[in-house]
């Protein structure tokens, strides 16, 4: 039998999973909301929720790859340090800080997590550095505390007065 669709008049069949995601979104988001348990897709509900919640690690995970990432740029390369490597990290402490708050189980599975980003990072920037493979530690010289809490600050030029002009 057809499943039935809240949002499609009687008679008409509901889109399926295959054929348009979309709409099986919407048929599936009102179904629960009718509590219209036993029409569910199941099968496909179960494989997007635990779908969501990979890319939810993976998002947490990558905002400490770009850290980790541009840590190694900073440490290989301190003539080209810039502004926005000191705002990228910045931003992606601040986006680690909020899977916290939004996942808190997050904090037991930091080292999951920081060696998923690992696997990456160097290799990430050597590409963007231009430098070989080579130029960067085999195995990550990080901690969390390094990764979350250690500064990253461009000295403040000096400013120049009518003298030295």
């Amino acid at each position: 039998m057809a499943e039935r669709d809240p949002r499609i008049g009687p008679g008409r069949q509901a889109a399926s999973y295959e054929a348009d995601y979309s709409a099986w979104i919407d048929a599936q988001a009102a179904l629960l909301q009718a509590g219209r348990f036993g029409e569910l897709d199941i099968v496909n509900l179960v494989d997007e929720v635990e779908s969501l919640g990979r890319s939810a690690f993976y998002s947490f995970a990558s905002a400490i790859e770009i850290v980790i990432v541009h840590m190694l740029k900073w440490d290989t390369q301190p003539i080209k340090r810039t502004p926005s490597w000191v705002a990228s990290i910045a931003e992606h402490r601040r986006r680690i800080e909020q899977s916290f708050e939004d996942n808190p189980s997050y904090r037991s599975r930091i080292d999951e997590a920081v060696t998923r980003a690992w696997r990456t990072a160097n290799a990430k920037a050597a590409g963007e550095t231009n430098l070989p493979l080579t130029a960067f530690p085999s195995e990550n010289p990080y901690d969390w505390a390094a990764i979350t809490t250690r500064p990253h600050e461009l000295p403040v030029p000096a400013r120049r007065n009518r003298k030295n002009l």
